[in-house]
């Protein structure tokens, strides 16, 4: 029987989701749990890899343990396996059909802004910061202009695997809590880097560097070139992945604070 997992991790000492030669993954942390509960290896397979550093509260597993273990195992006993900083939320039995990546209709997205002139150190790798004062209404107006099903090449990685750099991304929104800017973003799919790379172009909208309307001028460009360099992947969280509701999968959407 197949089994999807809800996972949540801080990605601060790891080298991405994927499995790599000498460096540390969630994958490879995950996995070394999961055989750990099975008494055999065990392929996971995520709804979307993350980078190095990048966090999640809502990332979705799924596996073939091919052994039978009472559910519970697999949340409580696999985090009796795991590091810390890497937590099993939920498991349920599905359908050996369902895959976490290419049943997925959407994914969601935050990032967490620290906007003060001193660095953090409590929320430090949990938190991007810029130093300068950010206008987080006018960063929201023009995230509003890149909601859409549009070719996300101008916030695209040069290494980017993904068939087609069209995307539909379905909401993008920037809002204030405290010294804290909190971005929202949520779609079909997501090119390699692409939040990261519209935040960093919104931080110079929001800093007076740039005009509102350059985002929308870089999305028409499709040329990464002219635009922003990546942001920081401290701040980034995968929130949560949405599926079919005849899969009948747990909520993964979690809040996180910076600290």
């Amino acid at each position: 029987m197949r089994f999807a997992l809800g996972v949540e991790y801080d990605g601060s000492a790891y080298a991405g989701w994927q499995l790599q030669k000498d460096v540390p993954t969630v994958q490879g942390a995950l996995e070394a749990a999961l055989a750990g509960v099975a008494g055999r290896p065990v392929r996971a397979t995520c709804a979307g890899r993350t980078d190095a550093g990048v966090h999640a509260t809502g990332q979705v597993v799924h596996f073939d343990p091919g052994v039978v273990r009472p559910d519970s195992a697999w949340v409580r006993g696999v985090n009796a396996h795991l590091p810390p900083d890497v937590a099993v939320l939920w498991a349920t039995p599905v359908a050996d059909d369902f895959h976490a990546r290419f049943c997925a209709v959407g994914r969601r997205y935050r990032y967490l802004l620290l906007n003060d002139p001193v660095r953090p150190a409590l929320a430090d790798r949990r938190v991007g910061w810029h130093h300068r004062s950010l206008d987080a209404e006018v960063m929201d107006a023009a995230a509003a202009t890149l909601v859409g099903e549009h070719d996300f090449s101008a916030f695209r990685a040069a290494e980017c695997q993904a068939k087609s750099p069209v995307k539909h991304l379905r909401r993008a929104a920037v809002t204030r809590r405290g010294a804290f800017l909190v971005f929202e973003f949520e779609a079909n799919a997501f090119l390699h880097h692409m939040v990261r790379n519209i935040v960093g172009a919104l931080v110079q909208i929001g800093n007076g560097r740039r005009p509102p309307g350059w985002i929308a001028e870089l999305l028409a460009s499709r040329d990464r070139t002219q635009a922003a360099p990546t942001f920081a992947a401290a701040g980034l969280y995968l929130t949560g992945v949405a599926y079919p509701s005849h899969w009948r999968l747990p909520s993964t959407d979690r809040m996180i604070l910076p600290f």
